[in-house]
């Protein structure tokens, strides 16, 4: 064994060094002062540039052609807030033009291209930048702002490269995740997207609501995400669109480590209805109220702990009276999860569409059943 490991070894270090006796097994080392000596060569050019790529590198060569830059217009009101002018003049409200950027990427060779609803959603305007400078003047094809995807479309003669989805179900925990994007504009200079490394930190993570959007079960990294690069893939080493890019966690302004993307595969389902119908309908009304069971209450229903929500009111021309459902029942788990709070219930309600059901584990008089509410 100790024989084998030292011709490994030597084999090894005749790959790397110069050694006399190496080259010529006849001839003795050169020796100075008794002792034999190595010189070091540099190891050629080829050998070099293989140990460089890897599979990050190829996943960036397979996607960048495909993630675009987005210059963007909206008109927004504004409200005079000088209370000195507000006195005199009365209440205000003015329009004016805002520009903005973000990212995309093309999901079909004849230009439909995917990013936030946050990005394009209130476009009056919208250039798209192609890696290698080409710009593209782009329309609206349809937003949902509750999940916060939109669907662009541009135009063009020739099929562009496209990108490959994955499925966001099978994404590990720290496997490799390489957001690409538009970060600060430097997209409009250097006409290519900026490429950011790191690992899936977590899945399935719910934050809270903003401003009316509901980020469930979202695809946590650490891979850089900054400010422009809303709306950009992120993929896996295969170069596999996995999510995209949505929201950073910035408690002092600037990446922390901390970027979220909703998962392709509920961007996905998002898309083909923005394809179709340009709006994702949630025009249904589940029909009753609830409040957060306390001590009180868990101990009435026989509770082991404090848990779910209550219903307090049931609207008869709601989907949730049709169904079944009382006041006084106790939902502790909606679709196989635990319902922590009046909030995450809101927040799943309102990510869900019409067409949807919801299946609720309720405690009716001490007694576990199961309530299956579509949402009509």
């Amino acid at each position: 064994m100790k024989l084998s490991t030292h011709i490994l070894i030597a084999g090894f270090l005749c790959s790397v060094y110069s050694i006399a006796g190496c080259a010529d097994h006849d001839s003795d080392p050169i020796k100075e002062n008794g002792e034999a000596t190595v010189s070091t060569v540099s190891a050629s050019p080829g050998d070099i540039d293989k140990s460089r790529r890897n599979a990050i590198t190829t996943a960036v060569q397979k996607v960048s052609p495909a993630v675009v830059g987005i210059n963007v217009t909206e008109v927004r009101q504004f409200r005079e807030r000088d209370p000195w002018f507000r006195f005199f003049f009365g209440d205000r409200v003015y329009e004016q033009n805002v520009h903005s950027l973000g990212s995309g990427w093309v999901l079909t060779s004849d230009g439909y291209i995917v990013t936030n609803d946050h990005v394009a959603g209130n476009a009056t305007e919208i250039v798209v930048t192609m890696t290698g400078g080409k710009q593209y003047p782009a329309r609206l094809i349809g937003s949902d702002p509750v999940t916060d995807i939109a669907l662009i479309k541009i135009e063009t003669e020739v099929d562009l490269p496209y990108l490959e989805l994955g499925d966001s179900e099978d994404a590990l925990v720290g496997e490799w995740s390489i957001a690409f994007g538009n970060p600060f504009g430097l997209f409009a200079t250097s006409a290519k997207p900026t490429v950011t490394v790191g690992v899936i930190s977590a899945i399935d993570v719910t934050l809270e609501q903003r401003e009316g959007r509901v980020y469930r079960d979202m695809i946590q990294t650490d891979a850089a995400i900054n400010s422009g690069n809303s709306g950009g893939p992120l993929v896996n080493s295969l170069g596999e669109v996995i999510g995209v890019n949505t929201v950073i966690y910035t408690p002092n302004q600037g990446s922390v480590g901390l970027g979220f993307a909703v998962p392709i595969n509920r961007a996905k389902e998002i898309i083909e209805i923005l394809k179709e119908d340009g709006i994702v309908d949630r025009t249904f009304n589940p029909g009753f109220r609830v409040q957060v069971v306390n001590q009180a209450i868990a101990r009435a229903y026989g509770l082991d702990k404090v848990e779910g929500v209550i219903v307090v009111d049931v609207d008869p021309n709601g989907s949730a009276a049709k169904a079944g459902l009382k006041v006084a029942d106790v939902l502790t788990e909606a679709n196989e999860e635990r319902i922590s709070s009046i909030e995450w219930l809101q927040g799943l309600i309102r990510y869900s569409k019409r067409g949807d059901v919801l299946e609720f584990d309720v405690i009716r008089d001490r007694e576990k059943i199961n309530i299956e509410v579509p949402l009509l």
